[in-house]
């Protein structure tokens, strides 16, 4: 995530938003309160919605732009168009509640709220709400670009050296392209599939291959047999 991030207040102007929007270079900027917790997102959709309205002054005949059409199908529930051509300060031209995401979550995670929420951008808040960053799009694509070397590390530092509670002395680790191959056995069905599931959740991984053997199967659902 970046942490250096341009927000703004309820009480910011319409003028002044679009201003932060145009000097960052960004597409959305939160909206946070005098304690710092994120309580919307303004993007760069909800400041021209005076353009989709415009027709009220031009008369009937105006017609907003393609894009403006587009955006008004696919857009968030939030306050209402008209009410939105109409803001003349942060809070009013805002879409509340803020979607967010936390500084602990994956990658995975942020990208199926990007997609769930048709957002580009999220801001990344504390355990209180707090702003401390905003992730992009072009941000998680960055993690895809980590090298095998870097995801195997990750791998036998903080997953295979982390449990207490199993041997996994036995387990080999080799990546390919983002590809995670675990070989090697263990001594359960269930820490198997444990460390399968945690090795999926590393930034970067795109896909695991378990061939993982194990001697005592107490795993719930079996996918082969012991």
């Amino acid at each position: 995530m970046t942490r250096k991030v341009a927000s703004v207040n309820g009480s910011t102007p319409f003028k002044d938003v679009a201003e932060v929007l145009t000097a960052h270079g960004v597409s959305a900027v939160p909206v946070v309160d005098g304690e710092g917790y994120v309580i919307g997102v303004i993007s760069e959709a909800d400041l021209l919605r005076k353009e989709e309205f415009r027709q009220q002054y031009y008369g009937e005949d105006y017609r907003p732009p393609l894009r403006a059409r587009l955006r008004r199908r696919i857009g968030r529930p939030g306050a209402a168009p008209k009410d939105k051509a109409r803001a003349e300060t942060a809070a009013e031209l805002m879409t509340a509640p803020a979607i967010t995401v936390r500084a602990y979550a994956n990658v995975v995670a942020a990208a199926r709220a990007m997609e769930a929420h048709r957002v580009k951008r999220l801001p990344v808040v504390d355990e209180e709400g707090r702003l401390e960053g905003i992730v992009s799009r072009h941000d998680l694509l960055k993690v895809f670009a980590r090298t095998d070397d870097d995801i195997a590390a990750e791998i036998r530092d903080d997953i295979l050296q982390g449990p207490m509670w199993m041997d996994t002395s036995g387990v080999r680790v080799s990546v390919s392209e983002g590809v995670v191959t675990l070989s090697g056995h263990l001594a359960r069905h269930s820490d198997a599939q444990t460390i399968a599931r945690m090795t999926e959740r590393v930034n970067g991984v795109v896909d695991v291959l378990d061939k993982l053997e194990w001697q005592q199967d107490d795993a719930l659902f079996s996918g082969r047999p012991a």
